[in-house]
């Protein structure tokens, strides 16, 4: 099950940051031969996050090429190959629960858990399917192409029904929804508030880009010792009563109120256990 707080992508053709990202308290790094790539460095950035992974699987996940892409299909085969594998494995411009098909064909249970990136118009009307497939564990969403495909600015307002679209899919398949990076990396109070308004929105975490962003996602996601001391207080009240509504520090607590707060205290035992 995916518990992370927040993911931090590492260029594959730089492994010499490799270490330094995962270094940097992320929940998960990831190696990205996609993006961060130009055509002309995929072999070489496939086999150097092969290699890392070889060597540390439990430090990294991996973002391949789209799967029908030349190069998408070049790293499943030569992932196929490989002995060692990331446990996460990140599937770029997913479009329907078919893309998933092709990886988890290529690779049996070997990569246990897939994060699709929903970064389309079409990616995001099949958002269901595709945070219903198998071995789904938490589903991206891409803001930077998605907006490009809109023609819009990489912002809050004109992605905010895309992220409320993506939500309402991932509340019911059951996932956590995986926010975009935010770009400006000299705006440290416009992370802290794109990361406070994601989470209230219902996003379980958030992309970074660079080191520096770690923290201040991580501050905002994790689960304050206040929150957690809120929720055990109010589950133990309910449950006391028997799972009758009360009337508890001046509001009325009922079963759908209890629901959050158990999903709260679930969430921060598998980031303590992550």
């Amino acid at each position: 099950m995916f518990a992370a707080n927040s993911l931090l992508f590492v260029p594959g053709g730089r492994p010499d940051r490799f270490a330094k990202a995962a270094a940097a308290g992320a929940g998960l790094t990831v190696i990205d031969c996609e993006d961060a790539v130009p055509a002309a460095g995929k072999a070489e950035a496939r086999e150097a996050a092969l290699q890392a992974i070889a060597a540390e699987p439990e430090n990294y996940a991996l973002r391949i090429n789209g799967v029908s892409t030349d190069a998408g299909k070049a790293d499943l085969a030569a992932l196929k190959l490989s002995e060692i594998l990331p446990r996460t494995l990140l599937l770029p411009m997913v479009e329907s629960a078919a893309d998933i098909a092709v990886a988890r064909d290529a690779l049996g249970s070997r990569c246990s858990q897939i994060i699709p990136l929903i970064e389309t118009p079409r990616g995001l009307r099949h958002s269901l399917e595709i945070a219903f497939a198998d071995n789904v564990s938490a589903v991206f969403f891409g803001g930077g192409d998605f907006s490009g495909e809109l023609g819009v600015e990489l912002a809050w307002e004109p992605l905010l029904l895309a992220r409320q679209q993506l939500i309402l899919a991932c509340a019911e398949a059951r996932v956590p929804a995986i926010d975009v990076p935010f770009v400006h990396l000299e705006d440290e109070s416009g992370l802290r508030e794109e990361s406070k308004r994601a989470r209230a929105l219902g996003f379980s975490a958030k992309a970074a880009i660079h080191p520096a962003q770690v923290e201040t996602i991580e501050h905002a996601f994790a689960p304050s010792a206040g929150e957690i001391a809120e929720a055990k207080d109010a589950v133990h009240a309910f449950e006391q009563m028997g799972g009758a509504a009360i009337r508890h520090n001046g509001r009325m607590l009922e079963e759908p109120l209890v629901k959050k707060y158990r999903a709260l205290l679930a969430r921060a035992e598998r980031t303590a256990n992550a």
